[in-house]
C-alpha cells in the first residue's frame, strides 16, 4: 500500500435512523479519493461488532476510523478509540446525533464526509461514570427516565421522543441528592442532575450551554423539581441554549463528582438507559479521544423562541 495514503474504517450500522443505507458505501468510496485514502468498509451485523471491527482498525494502524450511524454506534467506535492515535470520523445518521452536532459535525452526508477529507484533527476529553465511558452527558432523574422508556422502541423520532417526555413527566418523582465535588457539596431535591462534559443531549437540546467539551471539566446541571407551569419556559430554554437562566437551575463546574440518592435505579449514559445503585462516580478525563472536525465550522445562534415553537407544533401536527 501507498504509505503516503490515510488508512480508513468505516464502520456502518444499517439499523441506525431511518433512512435506507444501501448506497452508502458507493457514495463513500466514490467521495473518498482513493489516490488519498485506503478505504475499508465494514457492515455491523450485531450488538458489539462496531468496537469488534474498531480494535482490528486499532491492530491494524488504520488514521481514521468513521462510524456511521446514531449515538449508540458513534460511542460504541468512539469509546473503543479511546487511548488511541486514531481519528474519529462521524457521520450521523441517527436523531439526536449529541457528539456530532456538539463538535458541528454536519448531519448531510455529503458534508460530513467533506469533514473527513479536510483531516482536520482535535482531541476531545470523555468521562467515566462507574466505569462507563461517555462523552456527551450522564445523568438520574427525568433524562434517565426518558431514556429508559424510549430504549429498545421501534418508533423513534421526535415526535415519539415528545410523547415519551410528556409522559415521564406525570409519572417520575422527584429524589434527594447529595452531590459532593472538590468544589462543595449539595444536597437538594431534583428534577434532573447531569453531568455534562460537552453542552447537550443531542437534538439541540443544550442543558449546559457553556459546557466545553476540551476544557478537562464538566458542567453539573442541576435542575429543581418543576410544575407543569414551568415546562414551557424551561423547554424554551433548553433549545435556546438559555436553561442557565432558569430560576431552578443550579451549575457546577468540576472534573469529578459523587452523586448520592435515595434509592437505585437507571441513569442515561449518553442517552442509553443503565441501572445503577444509589452512588455514582463520574470524572472526566482530558483529551482522550482524536476527532475530526471541520476547519471552519459555521457559527451557529441559538433558536428563536418562535422557530421552536413552530418546530415543536410541525412535530406534533
Amino acid at each position: 500500500m501507498d504509505e503516503t495514503k490515510k488508512k480508513v474504517y468505516v464502520i456502518i450500522n444499517p439499523k441506525s435512523g431511518t433512512s435506507s443505507k444501501q448506497n452508502l458505501p458507493h457514495r463513500i468510496a466514490e467521495t473518498l479519493d482513493p489516490h488519498l485514502f485506503d478505504v475499508h468498509i465494514f457492515i455491523t451485523g450485531y450488538a458489539g461488532h462496531g468496537s469488534e471491527i474498531a480494535k482490528q482498525a486499532i491492530e491494524d494502524k488504520a488514521d481514521y476510523v468513521i462510524a456511521v450511524g446514531g449515538d449508540g454506534t458513534v460511542n460504541e467506535v468512539a469509546r473503543t478509540l479511546v487511548g488511541s492515535d486514531i481519528a474519529l470520523g462521524i457521520l450521523p445518521l441517527g436523531s439526536g446525533n449529541g457528539l456530532a452536532r456538539d463538535l458541528n459535525i454536519p448531519i448531510d452526508v455529503k458534508k460530513a464526509l467533506s469533514v473527513v477529507t479536510e483531516g482536520n484533527i482535535i482531541t476531545i476529553d470523555y468521562g467515566m461514570v462507574n466505569g462507563h465511558i461517555f462523552f456527551c452527558t450522564c445523568g438520574v432523574g427525568f433524562d434517565a427516565e426518558v431514556a429508559a422508556m424510549s430504549s429498545g422502541r421501534k418508533s423513534r423520532g421526535s415526535f415519539m421522543y415528545f410523547k415519551y417526555m410528556l409522559e415521564t413527566f406525570f409519572r417520575q418523582k422527584p429524589q434527594n441528592y447529595e452531590i459532593i465535588c472538590p468544589e462543595g457539596t449539595i444536597k437538594d431535591k431534583a428534577f434532573v442532575v447531569t453531568c455534562a462534559n460537552a453542552s447537550q443531549y443531542g437534538y439541540n437540546a443544550h442543558i449546559a450551554p457553556h459546557a466545553d467539551i476540551q476544557d478537562g471539566m464538566m458542567n453539573i446541571a442541576i435542575l429543581k423539581p418543576l410544575s407543569i407551569l414551568d415546562v414551557p419556559q424551561t423547554s424554551l430554554q433548553l433549545f435556546t441554549k438559555k436553561i442557565d437562566e432558569n430560576s431552578k437551575m443550579i451549575e457546577l463546574v468540576t472534573n469529578e463528582v459523587t452523586i448520592k440518592r435515595e434509592e437505585e435505579g437507571m441513569m442515561h449514559i449518553d442517552g442509553d438507559p443503565v441501572q445503577m445503585g444509589k452512588e455514582i462516580n463520574v470524572k472526566i478525563i482530558p483529551q482522550g479521544l482524536n476527532v475530526l472536525v471541520p476547519k471552519n465550522p459555521p457559527k451557529r445562534h441559538p433558536l428563536d423562541p418562535q422557530e421552536v415553537l413552530q418546530r415543536i407544533a410541525d412535530t406534533f401536527l
